[in-house]
């Protein structure tokens, strides 16, 4: 295989700024700000939006936003029930 073809493969740090956790994994995408892990070796940090600490789905901090779909709205419209 030719060399060239594939993009490097590195560790970076993973940051989530909204609960500030962060982890070390590997990654092929590249960033211009660098953090200092805990092992002492400097990585290039890339930023997450979100993570398993703060996706509502892993905290249990779940919001239950249904307002009703077309067929309620339908329903309530009409004096129809369910």
């Amino acid at each position: 295989m030719k060399k060239e073809g594939h993009p490097k493969f590195q560790q970076a740090i993973f940051l989530d700024p909204s609960c500030g956790y962060k982890f070390l994994s590997g990654t092929t995408k590249t960033s211009g700000e660098t953090m200092e892990w805990e092992d002492g070796n400097t990585y290039q940090v890339i930023r997450v939006d979100t993570s398993s600490a703060s996706h509502p789905f892993y905290t249990g901090k779940q919001r239950n936003a249904d307002v009703g779909g077309r067929v309620d709205k339908f329903n309530k419209k009409y004096g129809l029930k369910n």
